[in-house]
């Protein structure tokens, strides 16, 4: 994998943690998507990738990813192993429906899987592991 695209997912990865949404966007290709496998939904474009950034800034104000492994499988395709961590303090925004706060924390393997173009990232589908998430609040 080439440290460039490692350097690009990482810088991407901490705009996410500093709920910087207008960094989140700029860190995307314009017709770049990003799809929430757990859900599933798909965000496209400028004016709806910054969503995926407020609405777990607000379910999980002190949300972390805990980076643990980076893979390539080709030239601009970067996997990474992770955990999803923080407390469910604010509402979650789901297709489904709202799901109040639990006060409960989450501590959740998921996989990451970016498509990077010309440095920016064209398509980011995230699979997070969704039973243990709803597992881990309470919800199931």
């Amino acid at each position: 994998m080439s440290h460039d695209n490692e350097k690009i997912i990482r810088a991407a990865y901490q705009v996410a943690e500093e709920q910087d949404v207008a960094g989140w966007i700029a860190a995307f290709t314009e017709d770049g998507t990003f799809t929430d496998m757990s859900i599933p939904l798909t965000y496209c474009g400028p004016d709806e990738l910054g969503r995926t950034v407020e609405v777990y800034a607000k379910a999980f104000p002190d949300m972390h990813r805990e980076l643990e492994r980076f893979y390539a499988s080709d030239g601009d395709t970067v996997i990474v192993q992770l955990r999803l961590q923080g407390t469910h303090t604010g509402p979650l925004e789901l297709p489904s429906g709202t799901v109040p706060p639990t006060g409960r924390r989450m501590d959740a393997p998921c996989c990451d899987v970016f498509e990077l173009v010309d440095g920016k990232i064209k398509r980011f589908d995230c699979y997070a592991e969704g039973s243990v998430i709803a597992r881990q609040l309470g919800l199931a």
